[in-house]
């Protein structure tokens, strides 16, 4: 019951998060529907290109088979979350143009983590774009130096990013605006410090639903990390915890997530009868299964070899 509670608490605490807004009107777009689709491999790589797709609504999926990118459009302007690797961006900058949309009008870059895997394209979109990135305090230290830090799980495994010019900071569970846009910031650190979540309303002709963005949520590191040392890094195995603890109780339709094969974001998209795209349990689900693997790995640490 107290794990409930403070679950609904952390929950009341979003709606009362700081605004921010960038406003400009664009042409509305025609958006076709793209043909002949690119079917992405059971494993695909990082940098293959993937068809891009409307997912619900005003929401669309423009990054890899890989790696995610979503854009999220209105006639005010569009945000972009996460820019996939270097090389990817380019691709993710066509695959919103194929869908009849112009880079000059996104107005907002977001991103869920400090990886160069899911941020490391996000100068060149920058560029082509002219969008500042908003981060959370520890990703927007790395996102301006172009290097982690050891507070990183997996500094040592970590290359260096192209930097990025125009960064603004955002507080934990701030909401930000474009246009007529709003979105919700999730704080989530433990794959990274910097590890932010992202929820927000689509709507089509006829409803409404709850998307959510949730960041990876894997407790992995290189050779020296250990989530269980407290007193190298205090507080962050308890603010993990609390992180997957308000992911599970979000509310969260349909669940996107930056590695797509961690939701089986493709088979969901592609309508599979076992796996719904629409799943109110989506969250919840994703943030027990992250939950177990936490504990499977802080028994690692502990036990003796």
């Amino acid at each position: 019951m107290k794990q409930h509670s403070a679950a609904l608490v952390l929950l009341a605490a979003l709606s009362a998060c700081s605004t921010q807004n960038l406003t400009a009107p664009v042409a509305t777009a025609t958006v076709p529907q793209p043909t002949d689709p690119i079917r992405c491999a059971d494993n695909p790589g990082w940098d293959d290109p993937a068809t891009p797709r409307q997912i619900f609504g005003n929401s669309w999926y423009v990054g890899t088979c890989g790696i995610s990118a979503v854009l999220i459009t209105s006639p005010q302007g569009h945000i972009l979350i996460d820019s996939g690797t270097e090389k990817a961006a380019p691709l993710v900058a066509a695959n919103i143009e194929a869908l009849g949309f112009k880079l000059q009008d996104v107005r907002l870059l977001l991103m869920s983590h400090e990886h160069h895997d899911h941020s490391g394209g996000m100068a060149y979109l920058q560029q082509v774009t002219g969008a500042p990135l908003y981060a959370r305090a520890p990703a927007d230290t790395v996102m301006r130096s172009g290097k982690a830090s050891r507070s990183d799980p997996q500094y040592l495994e970590s290359p260096a990013m192209v930097v990025v010019s125009k960064v603004t900071t955002i507080q934990d569970n701030q909401k930000v605006t474009a246009g007529s846009l709003e979105i919700q910031s999730i704080a989530t650190p433990g794959h990274t410090p910097g590890s932010t979540s992202w929820s927000w309303v689509s709507c089509n002709e006829t409803k409404c639903l709850n998307m959510a963005y949730i960041d990876s949520l894997t407790a992995i590191s290189d050779d020296q990390y250990r989530y269980s040392d407290d007193s190298s890094h205090p507080g962050y195995l308890a603010s993990f915890r609390t992180a997957l603890q308000q992911i599970s109780q979000l509310p969260c339709d349909i669940l996107l997530t930056p590695h797509p094969g961690a939701s089986a974001m493709w088979q969901r998209l592609d309508a599979n009868p076992s796996q719904p795209l629409v799943n109110p349990n989506g969250c919840r689900d994703y943030a027990t299964n992250a939950s177990l693997k936490l504990d499977k790995r802080l028994a690692e640490e502990t036990s003796p070899h």
